[in-house]
Protein backbone atom coordinates (compact mmCIF):
# COMPACT_ATOMS: atom_id res chain seq x y z
CA UNK A 1 0.00 0.00 0.00
CA UNK A 2 1.49 3.42 -0.45
CA UNK A 3 2.10 6.02 1.92
CA UNK A 4 -0.41 8.39 2.72
CA UNK A 5 -0.41 11.89 2.03
CA UNK A 6 2.61 13.81 3.81
CA UNK A 7 1.48 17.13 6.16
CA UNK A 8 3.64 19.99 4.80
CA UNK A 9 5.26 22.04 7.57
CA UNK A 10 3.23 25.08 8.50
CA UNK A 11 6.47 27.30 8.43
CA UNK A 12 7.46 26.18 5.11
CA UNK A 13 3.95 26.88 3.40
CA UNK A 14 3.73 30.37 5.62
CA UNK A 15 7.38 31.62 4.38
CA UNK A 16 6.41 30.54 0.54
CA UNK A 17 2.81 31.91 0.93
CA UNK A 18 4.14 35.56 2.65
CA UNK A 19 6.49 36.27 0.02
CA UNK A 20 4.11 35.75 -2.84
CA UNK A 21 1.59 37.95 -1.09
CA UNK A 22 2.96 40.41 1.23
CA UNK A 23 1.23 40.55 4.58
CA UNK A 24 -1.51 37.45 4.06
CA UNK A 25 0.23 35.14 7.00
CA UNK A 26 -1.07 35.86 10.34
CA UNK A 27 0.94 33.30 11.98
CA UNK A 28 1.61 29.73 11.65
CA UNK A 29 2.98 26.70 13.23
CA UNK A 30 4.28 23.05 12.59
CA UNK A 31 0.99 21.81 11.54
CA UNK A 32 -1.31 24.98 9.86
CA UNK A 33 -0.96 28.49 8.82
CA UNK A 34 -3.21 31.18 9.86
CA UNK A 35 -4.17 33.86 7.32
CA UNK A 36 -6.41 36.86 7.34
CA UNK A 37 -9.88 36.45 6.75
CA UNK A 38 -9.95 39.40 4.27
CA UNK A 39 -7.32 37.51 2.39
CA UNK A 40 -8.25 34.28 2.46
CA UNK A 41 -9.30 33.75 -0.96
CA UNK A 42 -5.92 34.97 -2.44
CA UNK A 43 -4.26 32.76 -0.22
CA UNK A 44 -6.24 29.86 -1.13
CA UNK A 45 -5.90 30.72 -5.18
CA UNK A 46 -2.22 31.06 -4.88
CA UNK A 47 -1.88 27.32 -3.45
CA UNK A 48 -4.36 25.96 -5.77
CA UNK A 49 -2.24 27.39 -8.52
CA UNK A 50 1.10 27.20 -7.33
CA UNK A 51 3.42 24.50 -9.11
CA UNK A 52 5.39 23.80 -5.99
CA UNK A 53 2.51 22.92 -3.55
CA UNK A 54 -0.68 22.70 -6.01
CA UNK A 55 -3.10 22.28 -3.51
CA UNK A 56 -6.30 21.03 -6.31
CA UNK A 57 -8.67 19.85 -3.75
CA UNK A 58 -10.25 20.72 -0.96
CA UNK A 59 -10.48 17.76 1.29
CA UNK A 60 -12.70 19.49 3.72
CA UNK A 61 -13.60 22.95 5.68
CA UNK A 62 -14.86 22.66 9.06
CA UNK A 63 -15.38 25.53 11.84
CA UNK A 64 -14.01 25.73 15.48
CA UNK A 65 -16.17 27.77 18.15
CA UNK A 66 -13.99 29.36 20.22
CA UNK A 67 -16.68 30.78 22.25
CA UNK A 68 -15.20 34.14 21.67
CA UNK A 69 -14.20 34.06 18.13
CA UNK A 70 -14.35 31.40 15.48
CA UNK A 71 -11.72 29.40 13.12
CA UNK A 72 -12.48 28.32 9.68
CA UNK A 73 -9.38 24.99 8.92
CA UNK A 74 -9.25 24.32 5.29
CA UNK A 75 -7.56 20.79 4.75
CA UNK A 76 -6.07 21.29 1.17
CA UNK A 77 -4.18 18.51 -0.66
CA UNK A 78 -2.21 17.82 -3.93
CA UNK A 79 -2.88 14.13 -5.37
CA UNK A 80 0.13 14.54 -7.61
CA UNK A 81 2.25 15.85 -4.95
CA UNK A 82 0.74 13.52 -2.63
CA UNK A 83 0.78 16.05 0.53
CA UNK A 84 -1.24 18.01 2.70
CA UNK A 85 -1.94 22.02 3.79
CA UNK A 86 -3.81 23.28 6.71
CA UNK A 87 -4.59 26.52 6.46
CA UNK A 88 -6.82 28.77 9.06
CA UNK A 89 -8.68 31.83 9.44
CA UNK A 90 -10.09 33.18 12.41
CA UNK A 91 -13.51 35.22 12.65
CA UNK A 92 -13.40 37.28 15.58
CA UNK A 93 -17.01 38.74 15.66
CA UNK A 94 -18.82 35.85 17.25
CA UNK A 95 -22.34 37.33 16.83
CA UNK A 96 -22.32 38.12 13.45
CA UNK A 97 -19.52 35.71 12.15
CA UNK A 98 -18.66 36.07 8.08
CA UNK A 99 -16.25 34.85 5.76
CA UNK A 100 -15.24 34.87 1.94
CA UNK A 101 -16.68 31.58 0.59
CA UNK A 102 -14.17 29.73 -1.37
CA UNK A 103 -16.05 28.77 -4.06
CA UNK A 104 -14.35 30.91 -6.51
CA UNK A 105 -11.55 28.34 -5.92
CA UNK A 106 -12.86 25.41 -5.05
CA UNK A 107 -15.96 24.18 -6.00
CA UNK A 108 -15.90 21.75 -3.62
CA UNK A 109 -17.06 24.34 -1.04
CA UNK A 110 -20.40 24.44 -2.48
CA UNK A 111 -22.14 21.90 0.14
CA UNK A 112 -19.31 22.04 2.52
CA UNK A 113 -19.85 25.91 3.33
CA UNK A 114 -23.44 25.46 3.76
CA UNK A 115 -23.13 22.59 6.31
CA UNK A 116 -20.92 25.00 8.17
CA UNK A 117 -23.34 27.57 7.89
CA UNK A 118 -26.24 25.35 8.75
CA UNK A 119 -24.55 23.62 11.92
CA UNK A 120 -22.63 26.76 12.86
CA UNK A 121 -23.88 29.99 11.76
CA UNK A 122 -20.95 31.60 9.99
CA UNK A 123 -21.80 33.28 6.68
CA UNK A 124 -20.06 32.97 3.62
CA UNK A 125 -19.92 36.15 1.45
CA UNK A 126 -20.17 35.06 -2.19
CA UNK A 127 -21.29 31.99 -2.10
CA UNK A 128 -23.98 30.87 -4.68
CA UNK A 129 -26.54 29.37 -2.58
CA UNK A 130 -26.24 29.81 0.83
CA UNK A 131 -29.21 28.20 2.58
CA UNK A 132 -29.73 25.40 5.15
CA UNK A 133 -28.67 21.92 4.22
CA UNK A 134 -29.38 19.29 7.44
CA UNK A 135 -32.00 21.81 9.40
CA UNK A 136 -35.15 23.43 8.15
CA UNK A 137 -35.36 26.97 7.21
CA UNK A 138 -36.25 29.00 10.63
CA UNK A 139 -34.98 26.85 12.82
CA UNK A 140 -33.95 28.52 16.21
CA UNK A 141 -29.94 28.42 16.43
CA UNK A 142 -27.06 26.27 14.90
CA UNK A 143 -26.73 23.12 17.06
CA UNK A 144 -22.71 22.89 17.24
CA UNK A 145 -22.30 26.11 18.77
CA UNK A 146 -21.11 26.00 22.55
CA UNK A 147 -24.13 28.36 23.77
CA UNK A 148 -26.53 26.47 21.47
CA UNK A 149 -27.90 24.71 24.80
CA UNK A 150 -28.49 27.70 26.48
CA UNK A 151 -30.78 29.45 24.13
CA UNK A 152 -33.57 29.12 26.94
CA UNK A 153 -36.19 25.93 27.44
CA UNK A 154 -35.56 24.73 23.88
CA UNK A 155 -34.52 21.05 23.13
CA UNK A 156 -32.61 19.83 20.19
CA UNK A 157 -35.34 17.49 19.79
CA UNK A 158 -38.05 15.65 21.08
CA UNK A 159 -38.07 15.08 24.98
CA UNK A 160 -38.95 11.32 24.08
CA UNK A 161 -39.91 8.68 21.34
CA UNK A 162 -43.08 9.87 19.49
CA UNK A 163 -46.25 8.97 21.05
CA UNK A 164 -44.00 6.63 24.16
CA UNK A 165 -46.76 8.96 26.79
CA UNK A 166 -50.23 8.51 25.39
CA UNK A 167 -51.63 11.16 27.80
CA UNK A 168 -48.81 14.36 26.64
CA UNK A 169 -47.98 12.88 22.76
CA UNK A 170 -45.26 14.30 20.86
CA UNK A 171 -45.43 15.48 16.91
CA UNK A 172 -43.79 13.54 14.81
CA UNK A 173 -42.15 16.26 13.18
CA UNK A 174 -41.67 19.63 14.46
CA UNK A 175 -41.80 22.89 13.14
CA UNK A 176 -39.29 23.90 15.80
CA UNK A 177 -37.63 22.29 18.31
CA UNK A 178 -39.97 21.10 21.58
CA UNK A 179 -40.83 23.76 23.66
CA UNK A 180 -42.05 23.01 27.21
CA UNK A 181 -44.77 25.15 28.01
CA UNK A 182 -49.09 25.26 27.55
CA UNK A 183 -49.13 26.82 24.20
CA UNK A 184 -46.90 24.51 22.57
CA UNK A 185 -48.44 20.97 24.61
CA UNK A 186 -51.81 22.61 23.15
CA UNK A 187 -50.28 22.15 19.26
CA UNK A 188 -48.75 19.25 19.96
CA UNK A 189 -52.24 17.42 20.99
CA UNK A 190 -53.89 19.04 18.30
CA UNK A 191 -51.22 16.62 15.84
CA UNK A 192 -52.68 13.07 17.38
CA UNK A 193 -53.52 10.76 15.07
CA UNK A 194 -57.30 9.92 15.01
CA UNK A 195 -56.46 6.20 16.42
CA UNK A 196 -54.94 7.48 19.48
CA UNK A 197 -57.60 9.73 20.40
CA UNK A 198 -58.76 8.79 23.47
CA UNK A 199 -57.14 5.66 24.02
CA UNK A 200 -56.30 4.32 26.50
CA UNK A 201 -52.77 3.80 28.45
CA UNK A 202 -51.61 0.26 27.79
Amino acid sequence: MPPGPTQLSGHRVAERLNAALPGVVVTATDEWVEVAPARLVDALRWLHDSSEFDAAQLSNCCAVDRHDRFEMVYHLQSLDLNHQIAIKATIADHEQPALPSAYAVYKGALLQEREVYDLMGIVFDGHPDLRRIFLWEGFPGHPLRKDFLGLGNLTPGLARFPFEDRDRPDRIMNPAPLRHDASARAQNEQDVPDDWRGAAPA
